[in-house]
């Protein structure tokens, strides 16, 4: 794991002393964070796959069925992701890794009005 990344947002839970302690000694010198070793760029969805994709995906699925409890919503969002076929991922890590490749071409900046497809 020497060569790996982590990467996580800023939320407190996962920027919390304990959480961080954990983190930096899997990954030592390679935590992308609010308070890792290089900062997380702030609302930018663009380097992850799950903020870019996955959650609205899930999302526009499981409302559907018009969950009412907690429960109901863990039941629904477990039960779609058993339903993400492989080449919907595959895809959607091809889409990252052009996500990747543009952020490098605009040296780091914002990727606006662009609208990458899977």
């Amino acid at each position: 794991m020497e060569e790996m990344w982590f990467q996580q947002d800023g939320a407190t839970a996962h920027t919390a002393r304990a959480s961080m302690t954990v983190v930096r000694h899997m990954f030592p010198q390679h935590v992308v964070s609010r308070f890792g070793d290089v900062p997380w760029p702030p609302r930018s969805p663009d380097l992850s796959a799950c903020d870019f994709y996955l959650w609205g995906y899930l999302k526009s699925k499981f409302y559907v069925r018009k969950p009412c409890t907690v429960d109901d919503v863990k039941v629904s969002i477990r039960e779609e992701i058993a339903t993400v076929r492989q080449e919907m991922l595959v895809n959607v890590m091809q889409n990252f890794e052009e996500r990747l490749r543009m952020c490098v071409r605009q040296e780091g900046r914002h990727l606006s009005d662009i609208i990458f497809c899977n």
